[in-house]
């Protein structure tokens, strides 16, 4: 019987899929596991350098400037000139992971039309997305979103200080996925230059009058320190926004491949009971066929 050989076949290609989807879950429990160990190991320290950051920021002398601090408030709005990092995933099958940043970036894109935006990627499926929308990519750094490690990190931060420094950008800001708890994935849009503020309770050239300061020397002065350590700094939250990211597409795709066991389960348990009534079905046509033939041997018998 035809149908119940293709949903014999069914069943065995829904087999084979849940096959390979429970193996992706366990890779990528596998690799949560390791990244979210990185990031612990490194996160104490950066968290520390922020804090550091900030005491400096409310001790640095009245009227201090330094580029990494310019806003640039000269150049128009239209005419400020961006740049994007984002971090997006080199393959898919997570979810809406990839989806939900991409999203994000083409919206905080389309926020300043007159801009002379440059877009930076980390990972494959981001070059895919803005080339099929026609989107030019100024540079993608490759092995990036597989391997987040402090070294690419620096090297991301040194084309961006460049860039900077030459006054080819006025803003740099960074589009990647927070990993909110294991369940929550965000989009989230952060900025790192100018460095006007590192979070919601300090700004830079805000008033500390009611803040009680405690003695504090810079040396050799306050702009070799924003010097050496703003480029460490953003090296450690890019670090951060890389590994964080690593984290929720594996957390991503965890939820995506059981989802997909789970459904993959139901399925074959629903295309099992049809299986088993077609087999009876079968079944009973066939005694059914031999009793009828049976009884009419047994007639043309009694005849």
């Amino acid at each position: 019987m035809s149908t119940m050989r293709e949903i014999r076949e069914r069943i065995g290609s829904i087999g084979d899929t849940m096959k390979i989807t429970n193996a992706m879950y366990l890779i990528s429990s596998t690799k949560l596991r390791k990244a979210r160990e990185s990031l612990e190991n490194t996160e104490p320290y950066f968290l520390a350098l922020q804090m550091q950051i900030e005491r400096i920021m409310r001790h640095l002398p009245e009227g201090f400037t330094h580029p990494y601090l310019d806003t640039r408030l000269h150049t128009d709005e239209a005419n400020r000139k961006r740049a994007f990092i984002v971090v997006s995933a080199d393959k898919g099958l997570a979810g809406a992971y990839n989806h939900n940043v991409l999203k994000l970036a083409e919206s905080k894109m389309r926020e300043n039309r007159n801009a002379e935006d440059k877009l930076f990627i980390v990972g494959e499926s981001g070059r895919q997305y803005f080339s099929a929308k026609g989107c030019q990519i100024d540079e993608q750094f490759h092995y990036t979103a597989q391997n987040p490690t402090l070294h690419r990190s620096r090297m991301i931060v040194e084309r961006m200080m460049t860039l900077y420094g030459n006054k080819e950008i006025d803003e740099l800001h960074i589009i990647y996925t927070r990993m909110v708890n294991s369940l929550t994935m965000q989009a989230e849009c952060r900025q790192l230059l100018p460095l006007y503020t590192l979070n919601s309770r300090m700004v830079v050239g805000a008033d500390h009058s009611g803040i009680p300061l405690e003695e504090f020397e810079m040396r050799p002065s306050p702009e070799s320190v924003i010097e050496n350590l703003i480029p460490n700094y953003m090296t450690g939250f890019i670090y951060g926004a890389l590994v964080e990211s690593f984290c929720s597409e594996q957390n991503s795709r965890m939820m995506a491949m059981d989802a997909a066991n789970k459904n993959g389960a139901k399925m074959k348990q629903e295309l099992t009971l049809q299986y088993n009534r077609a087999r009876q079905a079968r079944i009973t046509q066939e005694i059914t066929e031999v009793v009828a033939g049976a009884r009419a041997q047994q007639q043309r018998s009694d005849r």
